[in-house]
C-alpha cells in the first residue's frame, strides 16, 4: 500500500543547512528547500552535485554559470541544473528562490 501521509513544513520553523538554506517538505524521491534573502556575493565556488535541481526565483537577481553558459535569473524565472553539471551562482541582488532536488539533497550529506 502506498504511503498517503501528509507532511506540512512551516518555513518559519524549518531546519537550516550549513549554507543558510531552509529545508522544506521532503519525500522519498525529492525535496524542497528555500534560499531566502541571500545577499549579493562574489562568485560562489563551482560545484558538481549528484542530484538534479530545478528552481524558481521569487525575488532578486542572480547569475547561474553552468557548463560554460551564463544564465540571468530574475523573479518569475525557473531553471534546471542536471545531475553532475558543473555550475556556480553569483548573487547580484538580494535573492530568494525555491529549489527542488531529486533525489533529496539533504539525504546522506549530499547538500555539502
Amino acid at each position: 500500500m502506498a504511503d498517503k501521509s501528509i507532511t506540512k513544513v512551516s518555513s518559519a520553523y524549518a531546519p537550516k543547512g550549513a549554507a543558510g538554506q531552509k529545508y522544506l517538505a521532503s519525500g522519498v524521491h525529492l525535496s524542497m528547500r528555500l534560499w531566502q534573502r541571500e545577499n549579493p556575493t562574489p562568485d560562489k565556488p563551482e560545484t558538481e552535485r549528484d542530484y538534479e535541481t530545478v528552481g524558481f526565483v521569487l525575488e532578486g537577481t542572480a547569475e547561474l554559470y553552468i557548463e560554460g553558459q551564463r544564465v540571468l535569473l530574475e523573479p518569475g524565472d525557473s531553471w534546471v541544473v542536471p545531475k553532475g553539471a558543473k555550475h556556480r551562482y553569483k548573487i547580484l541582488k538580494s535573492f530568494t528562490a525555491v529549489e527542488v532536488t531529486n533525489p533529496p539533497a539533504e539525504v546522506h550529506a549530499r547538500d555539502k
